[in-house]
């Protein structure tokens, strides 16, 4: 989960990019996706090759030199440590952050994050497994109930992922039309996603499996608006007054992770291609669409006395129809782990294709793990209106300290500072952004 507390400027030459009726753009995007397969073959193929050696060095880290918050703890209060658990032994690793954030449309919330990371197996053939528990309320109407699961089971023969969550929250969007660039527009809605799926192991870190994903939103309304959601936004699907959109969909999913570690991922790669088809028997009432997202990062170990880690993070996000619902559609912080765009506000820039790059050098700061520090830029454009071009790049960048919470399970808390055209924000994490 990612808490933002952000002061937002927005200017008038910014832009916000969603519509297209362009049959020739659908081709477009098709023909696009040829390239990108081609690129997942490669990296499936390069990043096998040395994916062995990475997890086994990954399984054989030694914590008895760090130190972690709760060691600070124990030490302060005189409390006895609990003996270490051996290799290979189930546990339960817990992370906890409380805190208060601003929200859009005005006030606060209080927000806590709960992760726990475990092992179903033995750690030297296992990945470690996490769940987490986001809620928050601001006491006027403003609240969100969350849960996600990250499962191996043993030997990784099966990957478990799990998304649940309802929402109800205002969000402000922005026009596309030349005289309302970057005006922007408070909507509410209540919202809930159920999103599952299930992927079997093929061969070592290549997993192959289907999911259900359930995007629905109930209530759509804007707020003090004389335009009209449709008007003000260029775009005719599921920006009806009062209306719900149902996006009812199965996913098929190719998954290559050598990470060992999602939590804070250790030198590994990471490849993940989704498919999803919203068929009209699902309940796609007015509209039945695809998409595909592909999602790529890589993790280099960079030697030297303490950690030094440059990572890389790219993901491709695109509609394949051009009936999908506005609240549905690509858009920055809105790809499936919700983490991308730090320094920009989510739902900045949204379109019905997007590209999105980031990275970032971590580091620590103490020889003993418990501060660390990081460095990250990004960048991300989208599709423009009917012709299907690519807006101007969008770029964000910052730093943030780390702060080592539990080094069993190598869990962080993340205090970021990102800047961005005409904002700044500072976001608090359980764990690594990516």
């Amino acid at each position: 989960m990612i808490i933002a507390i952000s002061k937002p400027m927005y200017l008038n030459n910014q832009t916000l990019i969603c519509n297209t009726n362009s049959n020739t753009h659908l081709l477009s995007n098709k023909k696009r996706m040829l390239p990108v397969i081609a690129v997942l073959l490669f990296l499936l193929h390069s990043l096998q090759a040395r994916s062995q050696q990475i997890n086994n060095v990954a399984n054989d880290i030694d914590t008895t030199d760090k130190k972690d918050l709760i060691d600070v703890y124990q030490k302060f209060f005189k409390v006895k440590p609990t003996k270490m658990a051996k290799r290979g032994k189930k546990k339960v690793y817990f992370s906890l952050l409380p805190t208060s954030s601003s929200v859009p449309g005005g006030g606060r919330a209080l927000i806590t994050s709960t992760r726990a990371g475990f092992y179903l197996g033995e750690r030297r053939n296992t990945f470690l497994s996490s769940v987490s528990f986001s809620p928050y309320l601001n006491f006027k109407g403003r609240y969100s109930i969350a849960f996600r699961s990250d499962i191996y089971t043993s030997k990784n023969r099966y990957n478990i992922q799990g998304d649940t969550r309802f929402s109800r929250y205002p969000e402000y969007v922005y026009g596309t039309s030349t005289n309302r660039r970057g005006e922007r527009l408070l909507i509410t809605y209540n919202y809930i996603r159920l999103y599952q799926t299930v992927l079997k192991r093929l061969k070592p870190y290549f997993l192959a499996g289907i999911g259900y994903n359930l995007d629905y939103h109930m209530g759509i309304n804007s707020v003090n608006d004389t335009i009209g959601f449709a008007k003000f936004t260029g775009y005719e699907h599921g920006t009806g007054v009062d209306q719900n959109t149902v996006s009812s969909g199965i996913t098929f999913n190719l998954l290559y992770d050598s990470r060992n570690n999602s939590i804070n991922p250790l030198p590994g790669g990471y490849v993940n291609l989704i498919y999803r088809l919203n068929p009209s028997f699902l309940g796609n009432r007015r509209s039945s669409w695809k998409s595909i997202y592909l999602d790529t990062r890589k993790y280099i170990d960079l030697k030297g006395r303490k950690r030094h880690v440059l990572a890389l993070w790219n993901y491709i996000w695109t509609a394949l129809d051009n009936d999908v619902p506005y609240l549905d559609l690509p858009g920055i912080g809105y790809e499936p782990y919700q983490r991308s765009g730090r320094g920009i506000e989510m739902n900045r820039y949204r379109g019905k294709s997007l590209v999105y790059f980031e990275g970032e050098y971590r580091s620590d700061i103490t020889a003993n793990g418990l501060l660390g520090f990081v460095v990250f830029a990004n960048v991300n454009t989208v599709t423009g209106p009917a012709n299907g071009r690519f807006s101007a790049p969008h770029p964000a960048a910052g730093a943030g300290l780390r702060i080592k919470f539990n080094k069993r399970a190598n869990t962080n808390i993340a205090v970021d500072f990102g800047v961005s055209k005409g904002r700044s924000a500072v976001t608090l994490n359980l764990g690594e952004v990516f």
